[in-house]
């Protein structure tokens, strides 16, 4: 697939954001690359063009604004492979963004420049939003549980993608990992759960690769908790022996997905005999991202680090 470099420019207002005037590039030196050859698969309209815009200062993160990318009706993966020691390792990203937008440096640049410090491919996807059927201005949704069918698309396309493309980007085929915050975090225990049958018909020989991962990292996930005490899981993220090695991180106070997330797919993990952790603080709230703070769960990059080792992906 030959690299295609893609740029629009509108302005469009986005509520409780203020707007900018270009859509969402990466930084020099690297390129988006469209993850489909041709119009993706199962294409539903969106509200208007694709525009970035960043966060207001009513809403800062570590007293920071962020980028939020809305309307992605093509969706790209852009490559960050690290400038020093290589381990092998690869990581998917899949920032949040609750199926409307994601929040494309929160949980999108910044993880691929810890990743890559630690000699990790990172591999950002700007996934397909919004998915229907999701809508969270309001309480009119007819599922919460439903499957994200565009993104796991998205997800198992790029996935392949990577595999196939290994050698070329020096990455180790069985060293394929995913990484994803809220609405990515469900999305990483959907490809967990999901990757023996695609949901689009094949395009190319990347298509032939398996999009089963190698581990999975979900911090603050949604969706996952179907409710009870019984810690019921979404039946639509079947977890069985064959779900990747998984690394969860939630707080207690996270009062957008709730800790339950979490827990639910952790009980999962285990009793389908799935290497799991799981690390719930008592405070940190919702999308912190690794933006520091005195907070003790601000330090989860290094439990990840030390957890990587544990599983045999990286030395330390």
């Amino acid at each position: 697939m030959k690299p295609l470099i893609f740029g629009l420019s509108v302005v469009f207002a986005f509520g409780g954001v203020s707007a900018q005037t270009n859509v969402w590039q990466p930084s020099p030196g690297h390129t988006q690359v469209p993850i489909w050859p041709g119009t993706a698969p199962d294409a539903q309209p969106v509200p208007g063009s694709e525009v970035a815009t960043t966060t207001a200062k009513d809403d800062l993160v570590a007293g920071r604004p962020y980028v939020f990318v809305a309307n992605v009706s093509r969706p790209t993966m852009t490559v960050y492979s690290p400038a020093g020691k290589n381990t092998g390792v690869a990581v998917v990203v899949f920032p949040g963004g609750g199926f409307e937008g994601l929040a494309i440096d929160l949980e999108g640049t910044e993880v691929c420049d810890w990743l890559t410090s630690e000699g990790i491919t990172c591999v950002l996807l700007k996934y397909r939003v919004p998915s229907l059927p999701y809508d969270w201005h309001c309480d009119c949704r007819p599922d919460n549980h439903v499957t994200s069918a565009l993104p796991l698309e998205d997800a198992q396309r790029t996935i392949g993608l990577v595999r196939f493309h290994a050698a070329e980007w020096h990455i180790d085929p069985h060293k394929i990992g995913v990484l994803g915050f809220s609405a990515g975090g469900y999305l990483v225990a959907e490809i967990s759960t999901r990757f023996e049958h695609r949901l689009y018909a094949p395009v190319d020989a990347a298509d032939k690769e398996s999009c089963r991962p190698d581990f999975a990292v979900g911090v603050y996930p949604g969706h996952l908790w179907v409710g009870g005490d019984a810690y019921k899981l979404n039946p639509n993220v079947p977890v069985t022996r064959q779900t990747p090695p998984t690394f969860l991180v939630q707080a207690e106070d996270d009062n957008v997905d709730g800790v339950n997330q979490s827990v639910a797919y952790y009980i999962a993990l285990k009793k389908a005999g799935v290497p799991a952790e799981i690390h719930l603080y008592a405070h940190g709230g919702h999308a912190f991202g690794l933006r520091r703070t005195k907070l003790p769960i601000t330090r989860w990059p290094q439990l990840v680090e030390t957890w990587l080792g544990t599983i045999g992906m990286i030395s330390k």
